[in-house]
Formats: C-alpha cells, sequence, structure tokens
C-alpha cells in the first residue's frame, strides 16, 4: 500500500532552496493568495514594460526567478544539473508567447529544433516541446478546427504550420528525443489533435513512443477522445504519447462559451475535473501497451492515485512509459519526493528575455489564484520547511 506521507517531507522537498531563495517563495505565494492583488499587480506589471518603466530587474528577481531557469540555455544549466543530481529531470522551455509573423513562427520554430538537439543524449533532459500557437497564427488554427474556408493566403499559412509541426517531429524522431504539443484553447485545438494524431501515426511505431499529445481533462469529452484515439491506434498500428493535465484556460473557456451561447466545454465543476482527469489517467495506465502517460498534475490525490495503481500492477517505479511532471518553482514536495523514490519526475524549466517571458508569467500567478487550495498548500509546506530549518541546529550547511 502506498503510504500517504511520500509529500510532507519538507527537508527533501526544499533542499536546494537557500533560506533567501525559501523567504523568496513564501513572499510571492502569500501575494498570489490575494487574487485582487494578483489582478492589479497583472495590471500595473503589463503598463510598467509597455510605457519602458525600469521594472525588469525587479520582475527578474521576483517572480522570474522563482518560475524561470534563465533568460538562455546556457542560464538553465546550473539549475538542470542540480535537479538531477537530485534524480529529478527538466524540459526547457521558451515561454515566449503572442507572436504574429511567419518570420517569428520560423524563428520560432528554429529555437524548438535547438532544444531539441540540445536534450539529444542528455540523460536529464528526456522531453522538448512547443506551443502550436507558438509555429502558427491562431486565427488559422481555428478556422482549420472550424472548418471555416481559408483564402490563399491563409492556405499557405496552414501548409507552413504542417511543415513545422513535421519538421519537429522528424527531427525529434531522428535524435530519438521525446516531443509534446501542448493543449490550448478548445477553439483551435481540434486542428491541433488532428495534426499532432497524423504525427503520431508517422512516428510512434515500433514500440517506440516519441510524440505526445496533451488532453486537458478540465474538458469533459477528453476521455471520450482518447478512447476514439486509441481506437483508430490499435487499427493503424500506432502508439500514443498522452500527456495530461487538467487545464489553463477555463475562465476563458466559459466566458467564449457564455458570449457565443454555446455549451461550456469545461467540467462543471473541479469536483468533475477531477473525476475526468483520474479517469484518463486511469485509463493510460491500464492500456500502457499502447499509451505512454505524461502525467502533469499539482494535486497529490492524483499522484498517489498513479503511484497506487503503479504498485498494484507491480510496475517498475521508473517504468519508461510513465513520466510525473511539475512547474518550475511549484509543487517541489510532489516532484522532489517522486525524484527521491526513484519516480520519472520531471519539471517544466522555462526561459527567455525577461520582458518576453511576462504573460507567461503573469498567466502563472493568474492560475495558481484560480486553483482552489494549490497556493494554500504551496504557503504551508514552504513555513513548514522555514520553522524545520529554525529547529534544525545544523541549518548553517544551507546555502545562503
Amino acid at each position: 500500500m502506498i503510504r500517504k506521507k511520500i509529500f510532507n517531507n519538507t527537508k527533501s522537498a526544499f533542499k536546494l532552496k537557500s533560506n533567501a531563495e525559501l523567504d523568496r517563495a513564501i513572499f510571492l505565494f502569500s501575494m498570489m493568495g490575494i487574487p485582487s492583488l494578483v489582478k492589479a499587480g497583472s495590471a500595473l506589471t503589463k503598463f510598467s514594460l509597455k510605457v519602458h518603466l525600469p521594472v525588469e530587474t525587479l520582475i527578474k528577481k521576483t517572480i522570474f526567478e522563482q518560475f524561470c531557469g534563465g533568460v538562455t540555455e546556457e542560464d538553465c544549466k546550473p539549475v538542470t544539473r542540480e535537479m538531477y543530481d537530485e534524480n529529478l529531470h527538466s524540459i526547457l522551455d521558451y515561454s515566449v508567447e503572442g507572436k504574429k509573423t511567419e518570420e517569428e513562427f520560423d524563428a520560432a520554430m528554429r529555437k524548438k529544433l535547438s532544444l531539441i538537439e540540445y536534450a539529444k543524449g542528455k540523460d536529464e533532459i528526456p522531453f522538448a516541446m512547443f506551443k502550436p500557437t507558438g509555429i502558427g497564427r491562431f486565427e488559422i488554427w481555428e478556422k482549420v478546427s472550424e472548418k471555416i474556408n481559408l483564402s490563399e493566403g491563409e492556405k499557405e499559412e496552414w501548409e507552413n504550420i504542417k511543415k513545422r509541426v513535421d519538421t519537429l517531429c522528424s527531427k525529434a524522431h531522428e535524435l530519438n528525443v521525446r516531443l509534446y504539443a501542448d493543449g490550448e484553447e478548445t477553439w483551435m485545438q481540434t486542428a491541433a489533435d488532428d495534426l499532432m494524431e497524423e504525427m503520431m501515426k508517422k512516428y510512434n511505431r515500433q514500440d517506440k513512443v516519441l510524440i505526445y499529445n496533451t488532453l486537458q481533462c478540465y474538458r469533459w469529452d477528453r476521455l471520450d477522445y482518447l478512447k476514439g484515439l486509441h481506437e483508430r491506434a490499435k487499427k493503424d498500428g500506432f502508439k500514443i504519447g498522452a500527456k495530461i493535465v487538467r487545464g489553463a484556460y477555463m475562465e476563458k473557456e466559459n466566458a467564449r462559451a457564455k458570449k457565443l451561447g454555446y455549451p461550456s466545454p469545461i467540467c462543471e465543476s473541479k469536483e468533475a475535473t477531477d473525476v475526468n482527469f483520474n479517469s484518463t489517467l486511469s485509463y493510460c495506465l491500464n492500456h500502457l501497451e499502447d499509451i505512454s502517460v505524461f502525467i502533469g498534475t499539482h494535486n497529490e490525490v492524483s499522484s498517489y492515485l498513479a503511484l497506487q495503481i503503479m504498485e498494484d500492477k507491480g510496475l517498475s517505479l521508473d517504468d519508461d512509459r510513465i513520466w510525473f511532471s511539475q512547474l518550475y518553482g511549484m509543487s517541489d514536495h510532489i516532484s522532489y519526493n517522486l525524484a527521491r523514490k526513484g519516480y520519472n519526475a520531471v519539471k517544466l524549466v522555462p526561459f527567455g528575455p525577461v520582458r518576453d517571458v511576462v504573460p507567461y508569467l503573469l498567466r502563472r500567478a493568474q492560475e495558481n489564484t484560480s486553483v482552489k487550495g494549490q497556493t494554500g498548500r504551496e504557503l504551508s509546506l514552504l513555513r513548514e520547511e522555514k520553522k524545520r530549518r529554525k529547529g534544525d541546529k545544523s541549518t548553517k550547511h544551507h546555502r545562503e
């Protein structure tokens, strides 16, 4: 039986944090627990950057250093090595969002290619990733998803998008690096699902699962979607790579559904989302012969469920078809304790120029605010560790 104490070890969870870093994390999560403050802070940050106020240093020293590995891949190296010494892997995510031109999308693709190459042969970096709208205009994904006729220029853009996706998947296949496509809003996701299914069909052959697509389980249709995909995969002889997460765009999804008068694609409650996520997780773990699963969750109950199923099935802790993932700067109590026990655990480590990464960081702050209990749990564990260190006479060995 999996003991329910594995995630309570704060000494292991925050081993790499200096006392100063611990204090910074406590301060940030305290702030994120106040929604009105996050809203005001986000607006102020956007305004300050727009009018070129000198706020980058402040951003860098606070929220950026909490949630990002650095400005460049080189900056991330000490972070990824230090984590790998604790058996915790990394995925590097160049988190620059909101680009618009074909030239910018080509540049983003080249950046992603270089990160796939960077991951080649590095045990500490088992995955690369890309965001579909990072390599093609959102409106094109949306029109293809909604089967709206494209103009000649738009057809050309769509062909370019397909080429970019195939270039990335082909490179991942050639270099034997796992690659996943991130999940996005429902009204562009169908085109991404169809394209990633094509990529899996092309590259996930001979029991080698390299290409993964993301399923956001706050969508009530995702388990049925996965079952349908599974049937097609068995028929066509390919394997599925499924990254499963709860989801990141709830407010936006519900607001759009209400505005346009269609049924919300999102589960009606947090409890329903939890049930959907856990059912999807169980389905993947019960069909490992066809599905490799990447479990992106900050939820302890779902993590324990996965550990229990693995134990019941007699699976090895480091079964290569099962990976657990959390975001850098969050849920260290899950990541480090899983890694310490010998499970495949990985941190998503964002990086990029401070100014360019701000949209990503603001999204992180808002997500933390909207996930009930998440911030409170982080905070209580950080405070517990601070208390433990105060009472620990060997505190002097902590890095200052």
